[in-house]
């Protein structure tokens, strides 16, 4: 009898080969690989778990895919779970056969429909290649009270659990009372002959925070004298219609238009330094529109744009310095002697 040779077509799928080498293979329906592919997606975008139950989601799943077969939120949630473990014990296993010592950071987060607070656990090291390595270990619910023994418990759980106590060089914390108190707790139930020089070095106080504290008490002292320009912007950005009409004035002065206003958050200077930014590209249309337009009755004295020019250049610095000790991608403790003195000889001048 004569062979008859399969006709049907298959759908090719293009792959990696582990030395990064692209292939076409023939696609198989996998359900597990499906699910798994769909946890990770919601981990990576941070969907809500319950987008699995929506109908709509449902319908376009099934018109993608008809052999994939709706799941729950609770069977969504295992899977999670599930990666979670896998990626855990791999991180375990980094950290363990890692030769040198880890630094960890942790801060408290408040999430803002619950008001619950959360602690986020990160280990830094420098692996065999001297590359530096981030890894978030934890992002613990802690509950009220957050006294210093709260925290120190909490804390502490994380490190016996992820088996890193006794590879610890330092922690680094907000600058702040219950973190002060948290750590003479912490080194009790930690041993401290583990510790760099028995512990004498353990607590580093985060240096972004102690410049956000400077910045901060400066503008207690001297926050009144730009209250009109800040006045003044909250009035040209409270409609639509002002709006229209601050950048039609611009336009008139030939001003280039390029930055919207923006008004500041008082409790957080790098707005109130992005505001004077802005603001004082448009002093012209100010000092215009004080004059033309009759509702506007705040008067932006000399002296004001004067100062502001001066705070605004000082917050410039502090920003840059911030941003610079905020960097995630390489050390920081070895450069904040040097920009703190050019601070310091900055505001001497």
């Amino acid at each position: 009898m004569r062979k008859q040779n399969d006709i049907r077509q298959y759908t090719l799928t293009n792959n990696k080969t582990k030395d990064g080498k692209d292939t076409l293979e023939p696609y198989t329906f996998d359900l597990i690989v499906v699910r798994r592919k769909l946890a990770e997606m919601i981990i990576l975008h941070e969907y809500p778990l319950r987008m699995v139950e929506h109908n709509g989601f449902k319908e376009y799943s099934a018109t993608l895919q008809p052999l994939f077969k709706p799941v729950s939120r609770n069977t969504i949630k295992r899977h999670i779970m599930q990666i979670y473990d896998v990626e855990k014990e791999k991180t375990i296993s980094v950290l363990e056969a890692n030769r040198s010592r880890i630094s960890i950071t942790t801060g408290m987060w408040t999430s803002s429909h619950q008001k619950k607070g959360f602690m986020a656990v990160t280990v830094h090291f420098i692996d065999d290649s001297w590359a530096m390595q981030s890894r978030i270990l934890r992002f613990i619910y802690v509950p009220c009270p957050h006294t210093a023994e709260t925290l120190c418990e909490a804390l502490n759980d994380c490190l016996m659990d992820w088996n890193i106590d006794r590879k610890l060089s330092s922690i680094t914390v907000d600058n702040c009372s219950t973190n002060k108190q948290m750590i003479p707790s912490l080194l009790e139930k930690l041993n401290n002959s583990d510790l760099i020089l028995n512990g004498t070095l353990f607590h580093m106080r985060c240096c972004a925070h102690i410049l956000n504290l400077i910045v901060k008490d400066g503008l207690d002292v001297i926050g009144e004298g730009i209250e009109r320009i800040r006045s003044s912007v909250l009035y040209w950005v409270a409609t639509p219609k002002r709006i229209e009409k601050f950048e039609d004035t611009a336009r008139q002065l030939n001003i280039p238009y390029s930055k919207r206003l923006v008004l500041d958050c008082p409790t957080r200077w790098n707005s109130t330094y992005f505001m004077l930014t802005i603001a004082l590209l448009y002093k012209d249309v100010f000092a215009r529109l004080s004059v033309r337009e009759k509702q506007y009755k705040i008067e932006i004295l000399g002296t004001d744009w004067r100062l502001a020019a001066i705070l605004q250049d000082n917050l410039k610095l502090f920003y840059e310095v911030t941003e610079m000790f905020s960097g995630t991608k390489y050390p920081t403790t070895n450069v904040f002697f040097l920009h703190v003195c050019d601070i310091r000889l900055s505001l001497s001048d």
